[in-house]
């Protein structure tokens, strides 16, 4: 049985790749999820706010009382840390990239277009194998237009192009008016592949003190379908890679996954839920329904339920399924 695959031009064993999470941030972590059985490794997102921060903090510390007496010797300065955050996650990529064993793909969120520029040098010089843009983006700004930030996006995919030479991906928010042609503009713009999608942390509202609250909640299955929805539009549409993001719970969900046209399921919260050792699981099931059917290779069932035809004919497909769940849902349909 061939479960090989394709991924931002990377030759992967299979299409189950860990994404961004807690168990991809530090060296041992990466390792012993590589072991486990990923085909590749998301690096946990390098923030450029955190770096600033620390960097202004570090400077605060350098310069407090420099200017109390003039014939003050250097020992009465704060220690400033010479190993900074950047360092450190440098560092483990580094290492990594040289001892997991399958690609490691760096994950970048910047706040500044010089940002995401400089960190992304950074991460291709310490060995990334990609680079995955990830853009979280909130649009708070009422005066700001979704024309607006669509352009920031496409100027800042052109900016890391013209400065790396490894493949860039895309992790998308799904919050724009069409998807579909933004995600046409990526790939025009350079994008090597899409990820579908980025996933939002909303903050709760707590009551037992009243003040915001942060708590993640693991992803469900149902979660996928959204990005199963446009990873099925677009994969036949746009020459770019594809991987899905976000209700990757179980090895039946990379079979849909692939059959909606993906290259790879990326998988975060299952491993969060079971241990890196789940890949295990997910890798026989996957081969379980292969086998069931007697299909030998990943090649051939992927994209088997993806879009065909015209792009009015899939919209009309999708309100026509729509109304069909309406009307089986008794609170709906009565």
């Amino acid at each position: 049985m061939n479960l090989e695959t394709q991924y931002l031009g990377l030759s992967l064993r299979h299409p189950i790749v860990a994404s961004a999470s807690p168990l991809t941030a530090d060296l041992d972590h990466i390792l012993r999820v590589a072991d486990a059985g990923a085909a590749a490794i998301v690096m946990a997102s390098i923030f450029e706010e955190e770096i600033a921060a620390q960097e202004v903090h570090d400077a605060a510390l350098f310069e407090a009382g420099e200017d109390s007496h003039p014939d003050v010797n250097g020992g009465y300065f704060p220690a400033v840390p010479q190993a900074t955050v950047l360092d450190g996650r440098l560092s483990v990529l580094r290492r990594a990239a040289e001892r997991a064993g399958v690609p490691v793909i760096a994950s970048l969120n910047g706040c500044t277009q010089a940002g995401w520029v400089h960190f992304a040098r950074k991460l291709e010089q310490a060995g990334a194998a990609a680079i995955e843009l990830n853009f979280w983006h909130i649009a708070a700004n009422p005066d700001e237009t979704g024309a607006e930030v669509e352009e920031r996006f496409i100027a800042i995919l052109k900016a890391v192009k013209a400065e790396v030479s490894i493949p860039v991906s895309i992790k998308l928010p799904p919050f724009f008016s069409a998807p579909g042609n933004m995600a046409k503009r990526l790939v025009e713009a350079g994008a090597a592949g899409l990820v579908l999608f980025n996933r939002f942390y909303e903050p709760g509202l707590d009551l037992h003190p009243v003040a915001p609250e942060a708590d993640a909640q693991l992803s469900t299955s149902y979660e996928l379908r959204l990005p199963l929805i446009w990873t099925g539009l677009l994969s036949r549409r746009l020459q770019t890679s594809f991987a899905v993001s976000g209700g990757v719970n179980s090895g039946e969900d990379v079979v849909r996954c692939l059959l909606a046209g993906a290259d790879v399921a990326m998988v975060t919260s299952a491993l969060l839920r079971h241990g890196s050792g789940f890949l295990s699981t997910m890798l026989a099931e996957m081969q379980a329904w292969m086998e069931a059917r007697s299909v030998e290779s990943v090649a051939a069932f992927k994209g088997q339920l993806a879009a065909h035809g015209t792009a009015q004919a899939a919209e009309t497909f999708l309100r026509d399924q729509y109304r069909r769940i309406l009307s089986s849902t008794p609170a709906f349909g009565q």
